[in-house]
């Protein structure tokens, strides 16, 4: 079995998980701050917390959909260790910005600072995954995508966690977060420093693959989106990859915007049990990812995702069945020790945990899938096509959402959605299987 531990003591590697680290980490000290302000701190309405949080998802994923073409073609073109560091100064300049709003109460500029950093993500997102090709052996691939996608969900849970802890009540009931101000600048600081150790990966010069389009820029937004996403989707197995990733994230897209929410409004709890709540998913997928690694030692393959795609189904079902039938507080809402000392609490965290389980080891063979059977010059725009159809779906799946809550449909009722793609998550991952025999 491959020991992919080995990686974390090396330049080729290491530098670039810290610095994906960080930026994870960072991104959701952010949004975790903003959320909290905003539900506990600014609106006092269900339906405002609830719009708000799919909207300020769709705005961090629409760039995504915009700009990956842009950013694919770059990352196959240029020196991707360059780009890293651009975009790490990018991320400092963007966190004094996502500060300001932070401190100033200031709605329309946290939404700015958080459309910004989708753009950050945009243009670091396919280098993540793309450069490890570069830098690995083909039997080290899976074992570092697994490291970089659990690392990713760890940085999650820290970002998650601090970012809960950093909105402070003051002791007259209102809300402020100048300490996670602070904190947002200084990881983007320290995320810079990282990224300059980040080795030279420069352009690779492979064979094209027949119908992809060829090497250069076209800043045509528009055109060289379609053109990316066509010449990859029309070969079967990047296509049926794509999509049940695809699948995925907008399942995540759902659960993690309705999160807060749900929390507040369907289980009568504060944001100590929300920030559990999002911890608890994080530690899940870091746990799959390591787990469908070891499985599959080192070989990438996609017999497992099928099962893990039911999987999440059925513990999203449950985790249903449970809040549905759940206590409403009575005058405040519960904290987290309050939360945890009513019957059946331990298994909604259960469900949460085997949802995440399931998905870590549901998507990430699919990753290390796109970045093995495509040259290594094309893997920045693979992974960048993967982007766009995957940002689509998500911002599919919010404005759904957002439709939704706006016809009444409770934050409850919008898990049966996330059970529902699971099925199709598990037929495109059985068909995947099938076609890489």
């Amino acid at each position: 079995m491959q020991d992919s531990a080995h990686l974390l003591r090396t330049r080729r590697f290491l530098p670039i998980f810290v610095t994906q680290f960080l930026g994870a980490f960072n991104d959701n000290l952010f949004r975790t701050s903003m959320v909290m302000l905003v539900i506990y701190g600014i609106y006092r309405d269900a339906e405002q917390e609830a719009t708000f949080s799919a909207i300020a998802g769709g705005l961090f994923i629409a760039p995504f959909f915009l700009l990956s073409a842009l950013s694919g073609q770059l990352a196959d073109a240029h020196d991707k260790a360059l780009i890293v560091r651009i975009v790490k100064n990018a991320e400092i300049l963007i966190m004094l910005a996502g500060a300001a709003g932070l401190i100033l109460h200031s709605i329309p500029l946290l939404l700015l600072a958080l459309f910004a950093m989708g753009i950050h993500s945009t243009f670091f997102g396919p280098i993540k995954y793309a450069i490890l090709p570069q830098h690995l052996e083909r039997d080290e691939v899976l074992g570092g995508t697994g490291l970089i996608e659990a690392g990713t969900y760890i940085a999650i849970l820290g970002g998650t966690i601090l970012g809960g802890i950093l909105v402070l009540q003051r002791p007259d009931g209102s809300y402020h977060a100048e300490w996670a101000a602070l904190a947002v600048i200084l990881v983007a600081a320290i995320g810079r420093f990282a990224g300059g150790f980040v080795p030279a990966a420069l352009p690779a010069h492979d064979k094209e693959i027949p119908g992809f389009p060829a090497r250069g820029m076209d800043w045509h937004i528009l055109r060289a989106s379609i053109t990316l996403v066509k010449a990859t989707m029309h070969i079967p197995r990047l296509f049926l990859a794509i999509m049940a990733i695809s699948f995925f994230w907008a399942m995540g897209a759902v659960l993690a915007a309705q999160f807060p929410p749900l929390v507040k409004n369907a289980l009568g709890a504060d944001q100590t049990v929300a920030t559990l709540f999002l911890a608890t998913f994080s530690v899940g997928v870091a746990i799959g990812s390591i787990a469908v690694n070891r499985l599959l030692k080192g070989k990438v393959g996609a017999q497992y995702a099928p099962a893990s795609a039911l999987l999440m189904g059925l513990f999203v079902l449950d985790l249903y069945r449970r809040i549905k039938g759940w206590p409403a507080a009575e005058v405040e809402l519960r904290d987290l020790s309050a939360f945890l000392a009513l019957p059946n609490a331990w298994m909604i965290v259960l469900d949460l945990l085997g949802v995440a389980i399931a998905g870590g080891m549901f998507v990430v063979p699919l990753y290390a899938f796109l970045t093995t059977t495509v040259p290594k010059a094309e893997t920045a725009r693979t992974i960048a096509a993967n982007n766009i159809v995957n940002s689509g779906l998500m911002v599919a799946a919010t404005l759904i959402l957002t439709a939704a809550v706006q016809a009444g449909v409770t934050v409850a009722d919008s898990l049966l959605i996330v059970a529902l793609a699971s099925l199709v998550a598990a037929w495109l991952g059985w068909k995947l299987h099938l076609a890489c025999d």
